[in-house]
């Protein structure tokens, strides 16, 4: 076996069809692009969304809905979460950082302490935002819910 006489498996390369290459080719004369008009000439790019003349679903359907720039995302951390954090670590300060270690938020986050579940012990809470029943549990137990 030399390199001169390797080829590819029968089958596995298929020639690309050669258009407009003289009327011996069968593809000659228009080049199948057919008789006249915009699409027949060079240089020729459909508009993105063109329905050919018909009017299109972006200009069909209506506009809706707004999306508020100074809206502010937290992430949603329940109580219930922060108890069985508690119990398992041994911990009754929880903030950031804690929750950042127990994979529940990343460090850029911002945390609302949400009031599903219940508490066991007194914990200070230390967090961006607190739901009202969240603060009245926490405080109920004899912890503190404090606002960064």
């Amino acid at each position: 076996m030399n390199l001169n006489s390797l080829k590819p498996a029968e089958g596995s390369v298929k020639h690309s069809k050669r258009i407009g290459r003289g009327a011996g080719s069968g593809k000659g004369g228009t080049a199948t692009r057919g008789n006249k008009g915009a699409k027949a000439r060079s240089g020729y790019h459909q508009k993105i969304g063109f329905e050919g003349g018909q009017m299109p679903i972006y200009r069909r359907l209506p506009k809706f809905g707004f999306k508020n720039r100074n809206r502010i995302e937290y992430v949603g951390v329940n109580l219930d979460t922060i108890n069985t954090i508690a119990e398992t670590k041994n911990v009754t300060d929880i903030n950031l950082e804690v929750l950042c270690q127990n994979g529940l938020v990343s460090s850029h986050d911002k945390v609302k302490i949400l009031g599903r579940g219940e508490l066991t012990k007194a914990l200070n809470v230390t967090a961006h935002a607190f739901s009202a029943s969240a603060k009245e549990a926490i405080e109920a137990k004899g912890g503190s819910a404090n606002v960064m």
